[in-house]
């Protein structure tokens, strides 16, 4: 009996200018049937000189690359191809970078450190359209930034039900299980979605998180 073949693989690309960081990633990642490694890049001036990277579902990147940093990688990357998923991944948990990488569009955070199951998990969560933080990144985050909301305009506040939809978001929920958590329909989810983008001042999901978590509106 041959071996079964996945009927979709996800791809993923790795920028890590550490060579043996990206072996070992690339051993864990194509030991799981449905991962294809599919490029790696030891920058992000390399990433971005190869179309194909388009063609990723997910790319890990690392935060401190040398040349063009991973913060600014995000950027650039997502600008030439918006549809990407993008993983940061650092050594250690530094507060201003974690931000920054969040703002530019980075979906989700990871120590270097992470189990490799816990890491593949937010390889699979961040493919399906969610968002993945690890537990130790996101309590530095929280615990970083102070609460800004109170100081804002009454009309920009977020209400009770936006905050809870904002927190299902960070969670890497879709719009559908979102609206089952708070009791919408999904076009119901998408109208409170804009009404928190427009108060927030941003356009995407990963900097309404980034921003939530910062005014400290969410946990």
């Amino acid at each position: 009996m041959g071996k079964n073949i996945p009927d979709k693989f996800i791809s993923i690309s790795l920028v890590e200018d550490n060579r043996f960081i990206r072996q070992g990633w690339v051993a864990a990642l194509e030991a799981v049937p449905d991962f294809l490694v599919l490029s790696e890049y030891g920058s992000c001036e390399a990433a971005l000189a190869d179309p194909e990277i388009g063609q990723s579902d997910v790319i890990i990147m690392d935060i401190g690359l040398p040349g063009m940093p991973g913060t600014e990688g995000v950027g650039a990357l997502l600008s030439r191809h918006p549809h990407l998923a993008i993983v940061m991944c650092t050594v250690h948990d530094e507060d201003d970078k974690i931000f920054t990488a969040l703002s530019q569009g980075a979906i989700g955070y990871l120590l270097k450190s992470t189990p490799p199951a816990e890491f593949i998990q937010a390889i699979r969560i961040t493919a399906a359209g969610g968002s993945f933080m690890s537990p130790d990144i996101a309590r530095r985050v929280i615990s970083t930034f102070h609460r800004q909301d109170q100081d804002a305009p009454k009309e920009e506040r977020l209400d009770e039900k936006e905050i809870r939809i904002l927190e299902e978001l960070a969670k890497g929920k879709a719009y559908r299980e979102v609206g089952e958590a708070v009791y919408l329909s999904i076009d119901g989810v998408r109208y409170r979605i804009q009404s928190i983008y427009r108060k927030l001042q941003v356009h995407t999901r990963s900097e309404a998180v980034a921003v939530g978590l910062k005014r400290r509106l969410i946990e």
